[in-house]
């Protein structure tokens, strides 16, 4: 007997639409690495998203004087701070309609639910990659001398952060440090690691997890012809508003529509402390 043709489920290559399954059709769900801007957001932010925008503040350091100057000035240094405006101007959408007769003779358990799943873990994608972007674009640049070893390279980074200072940062704890490599490079520095004669890391084990006191993590959402970035806790913040959903009924028909609208903002709050290597010049 001829396979029925779906309503509305296209397939994946655009030559026309997917066949109703007939009780032998399995999901191949959607595959994801694992997000790695999740733990390194910015979430001291102060307003109310759904007014168009929230607000962090740094705050400078305070200054030590001779004893007796506020006495003798009648009054104390002003705390200083200096705002950073996240404005949330990005609009996205997923919206996807699938008929009723499809979810039921498609083949597939929960199909409404699997398609809300799944929109979620795109949006959350989606984020990770503007995370990055943005993180990327506000970087110093560490020059890193041509045929540098990966040590000496990662090195130079975790240094040129944990020797910050400025009106805001008196150095940087490694501990509040996260190294973000591409696969390719993060695979030399696990190749690296492997070859090393005391190294306590197990070779079998995908992750490494710190280089000398920072977390590593590997991503495939970094942009391109970035190895890597080097940033401290809380320096790009990224607030999310998302419309909570179910599975709407289209007028006049027997379709769904399976929705998701969200609205975010990303801006690098402490851009002093994110850090990138590039090749120094000739």
């Amino acid at each position: 007997m001829a396979r029925i043709q779906s309503l509305a489920i296209l397939v994946a290559d655009g030559e026309g639409k997917e066949y109703l399954a007939e009780l032998y059709g399995k999901v191949i769900e959607g595959v994801m690495k694992t997000l790695a801007s999740a733990g390194m957001k910015n979430a001291d932010l102060s307003g109310d998203p759904t007014s168009g925008s929230v607000e962090a503040k740094r705050f400078v350091n305070a200054t030590a004087q001779e004893y007796g100057t506020a006495r003798a000035a009648g009054a104390g240094n002003k705390v200083k701070a200096k705002p950073v405006t996240v404005a949330i101007k990005n609009d996205k959408e997923i919206v996807e309609e699938i008929e009723e007769k499809d979810t039921r003779l498609y083949g597939v358990d929960g199909l409404l639910d699997r398609r809300s799943a799944n929109h979620v873990i795109r949006m959350a994608s989606n984020l990770d990659r503007d995370f990055f972007d943005v993180a990327y674009d506000n970087a110093v640049q560490v020059e890193i001398p041509a045929g540098a070893s990966i040590e000496d390279e990662l090195e130079t980074i975790i240094q040129e952060c944990e020797n910050t200072s400025n009106d805001f940062v008196d150095g940087v704890p490694r501990a509040m440090m996260h190294l973000v490599l591409n696969t390719a490079y993060y695979g030399k520095v696990r190749n690296n690691l492997d070859k090393q004669v005391r190294s306590n890391v197990d070779t079998g084990s995908e992750e490494f997890y710190a280089w000398h006191g920072v977390e590593c993590k590997s991503s495939t959402h970094l942009p391109d012809g970035c190895r890597y970035i080097l940033m401290v806790d809380g320096a790009v913040a990224q607030p999310v508003m998302a419309n909570q959903y179910t599975a709407e009924k289209i007028p006049m028909s027997e379709a769904y529509a399976v929705s998701l609208f969200y609205h975010y903002g990303t801006e690098a709050v402490t851009p002093d402390l994110i850090f990138t290597g590039v090749e120094e010049s000739a």
